[in-house]
C-alpha cells in the first residue's frame, strides 16, 4: 500500500525532472506566456584537405556540407570563432602551423572545431608556389582556369575613371571578340595581357586575378614583367585582401607592387604602395627610378617581401628594398587600420586604359599593347 505521503514525494521528483528536461530542451509554458523555441542544427564540422605546392608547401581547402554554413578559422592555434577570419579560397600554408576551423550560419550552431597541424619545415628563400604559364603547344590557350578568373565589363570605370571594357577568356560580349583574346598564354610561354581599340574611342582589355581560387599570406613573391609604355596606359601587378568579399575596398588592403602609367620617363619609374582604411590615394607611395639606360619597357622582376606587420617593395633585386612600410609607418595617419595581417589576399594581373593617374590615351598611343608576364614565384621569407 502507498502512502499519501510517498505520492507527494515520486510527483515532486517527477515535477523536478520534467522542469529540468524543459529548461535543457527551452520549453515554453502557457502560464508564462512564452512561445517554445527550436532547438538550432549544429553546423557539420569543416573538412580541411590539402594538395602539394613546391618545396613541402601545401594550398589548403576548407568546406562544410552545411548549406548557408560559413567557414571560419585560425592559423595560430587558438579556438576559432564566428570573430575569426572567413574563408574564402584555398589558401597557401608553407610554415609550420596548426589551422583550426569552424562552421556556422543561420538557424545553426557552430560545429565542433576541425584541426590539422602542418609541420613542412621548409628552409628560407624555398620556392614554394609558381605559376610559369607553360604552353607546350603551337597555339596561344586559356590562361589556367585553376588558377585565374576575371574582372569583367567597365564598371563604372573601376572607381577610377578608366575607359576599358575587361573582357573574360571567350567572351564575345560586345565589344569583347573571343576570336581576339585580350588574355592568352602564347606559345613563347608567357602571359600576355592585351588592351586594343576595336574601334575609335573604344578600349578592351584583361584582368585577371586568383580571387576565390588562389590566396596567401606572407613570403616574397615576384613577376618577371615587360611593361608598355604609351600614353594613357595603366599596367599594375598588385594583390587585395580575401576579405573585400565581405568587408569591401580599403579595409581589405590593396599591396600595389609594380604600377606605372604614360610612356617612358627619364629616369624611368615603378610605383610601389599601400593602401588601406585611412590611408587611400598616393599617401603610402614611393617612386623606384631605373637606373640610367634602364626603362619598364625592358624585362624586370617586380617584388614584394611581406612579413607580420611589415610589406617591402624591390626591383631585379630582392636584397635591395626601395621601400618598407611597416604598421609604424601609418601610426602618425588619422583612423588608419594596418589590414595586411587579417588573412591572404589574392593576385591581380591587369592593364587599364584611361583614368585618373594617366589620363586618356593620344594619338599617339599604339594599340594593341601589351603586359606580358613569364612567370610568378612565391618563396618562403
Amino acid at each position: 500500500m502507498i502512502s499519501a505521503s510517498s505520492v507527494r514525494g515520486r510527483s515532486s521528483a517527477v515535477g523536478i525532472f520534467l522542469a529540468t528536461v524543459c529548461l535543457l530542451l527551452g520549453c515554453g509554458g502557457s502560464s508564462g506566456g512564452a512561445s517554445s523555441q527550436p532547438l538550432l542544427t549544429q553546423a557539420a564540422t569543416p573538412a580541411i584537405s590539402a594538395t602539394a605546392a613546391l618545396g613541402g608547401a601545401q594550398v589548403v581547402t576548407l568546406s562544410t556540407v552545411s548549406n548557408g554554413a560559413t567557414v571560419y578559422y585560425t592559423t595560430d592555434g587558438s579556438v576559432p570563432t564566428t570573430a575569426s577570419t572567413v574563408y574564402e579560397a584555398p589558401f597557401l600554408v608553407a610554415s609550420n602551423l596548426t589551422v583550426n576551423a569552424i562552421a556556422s550560419g543561420s538557424g545553426l550552431s557552430a560545429s565542433k572545431v576541425a584541426s590539422q597541424s602542418f609541420s613542412p619545415n621548409i628552409a628560407s628563400g624555398t620556392l614554394v608556389w609558381s605559376e610559369d604559364f607553360n604552353n607546350a603547344g603551337g597555339t596561344n590557350i586559356q590562361p589556367n582556369p585553376a588558377i585565374w578568373t576575371y574582372d569583367t565589363g567597365n564598371n563604372g570605370g573601376w572607381g577610377n575613371n578608366e575607359l576599358e571594357t575587361y573582357c573574360g577568356w571567350g567572351s564575345t560580349t560586345a565589344p569583347c571578340n573571343a576570336a581576339s583574346p585580350n588574355a592568352y598564354v602564347g606559345t613563347d610561354g608567357a602571359l600576355h595581357v592585351v588592351a586594343e581599340q576595336p574601334v575609335a574611342g573604344v578600349y578592351t582589355s584583361a584582368r585577371l586575378k586568383t580571387e576565390g581560387l588562389f590566396g596567401f599570406q606572407y613570403g616574397r613573391m615576384e613577376a618577371r614583367i615587360e611593361a608598355p609604355e604609351e600614353q594613357g596606359l595603366w599596367p599594375a601587378f598588385w594583390m587585395l585582401g580575401n576579405n573585400i568579399a565581405t568587408i569591401n575596398w580599403p579595409g581589405s588592403g590593396e599591396m600595389d607592387i609594380m604600377e606605372r602609367v604614360d610612356a617612358a620617363t627619364t629616369p624611368d619609374f615603378n610605383e610601389g604602395s599601400i593602401h588601406g582604411t585611412g590611408f587611400t590615394g598616393t599617401s603610402l607611395g614611393t617612386r623606384f627610378s631605373f637606373p640610367a639606360g634602364e626603362t619598364a619597357a625592358g624585362w624586370h622582376t617586380y617584388g614584394m617581401i611581406w612579413k607580420p606587420g611589415s610589406v617591402a617593395y624591390y626591383v631585379d633585386d630582392p636584397t635591395q628594398p626601395y621601400v618598407t612600410y611597416t604598421t609604424s609607418s601609418i601610426a602618425s595617419l588619422s583612423g588608419a587600420v594596418w589590414p595586411f595581417d587579417a588573412g591572404p589576399s589574392f593576385v591581380i594581373l591587369n592593364l587599364a586604359v584611361g583614368g585618373q593617374w594617366p589620363g586618356s590615351p593620344s594619338a599617339t598611343t599604339t594599340f594593341p599593347a601589351q603586359l606580358v608576364v613569364d612567370y610568378i614565384h612565391i618563396y618562403t621569407n
